[in-house]
């Protein structure tokens, strides 16, 4: 009973420890849903993947939890890339806002927490791009920084 008694009283000083350090009981990586696009869109999105830019807005590449080639992510608090994704029924409202980017077309959604999600239009796969409320103030450049590698990995079409 006395040994038990000693790993309880450590406890407290672990904790303290941890806490005069800097420790966290949590990863405060990003976490995103992945996709689970047909087999056709996952190799593009594989493809994409390859093609993303080192940084974003200055931001160096994070990716989000769990590790996939269909998720990525920049920076703290992340701007977050899932490839794949199902077609946004906002697509079909025709006073639904977009955007065109150097070349990509995209659905623009302002969402309640203030931070804006994208989605590529006119794309054989939806590319959705998801900047948090802390990172808005840069616009749409994020957007331009991931152009050129949608462009090159994502032909133009219609998704299915």
């Amino acid at each position: 009973m006395s040994s038990f008694r000693h790993r309880l009283l450590g406890l407290p000083v672990l904790v303290a420890l941890c806490a005069a350090a800097g420790c966290s009981s949590g990863d405060d990586s990003a976490t995103a849903a992945v996709p689970s696009p047909d087999a056709a869109v996952a190799k593009l999105c594989r493809n994409l993947d390859g093609a993303l830019p080192k940084t974003v807005d200055g931001l160096g590449r994070e990716d989000p939890r769990p590790a996939s080639a269909l998720t990525a992510g920049w920076g703290s608090p992340a701007i977050i890339l899932r490839c794949g994704v199902a077609r946004p029924a906002e697509m079909n409202d025709p006073e639904a806002d977009g955007a065109e980017v150097d070349g990509v077309g995209w659905l623009l959604q302002k969402r309640d927490d203030g931070s804006f999600r994208f989605t590529t239009t006119l794309r054989l796969a939806y590319v959705e791009v998801t900047i948090p409320k802390s990172r808005t103030g840069h616009g749409v450049a994020p957007l331009a920084v991931l152009a050129p590698a949608i462009k090159k990995a994502i032909p133009e079409g219609i998704a299915d």
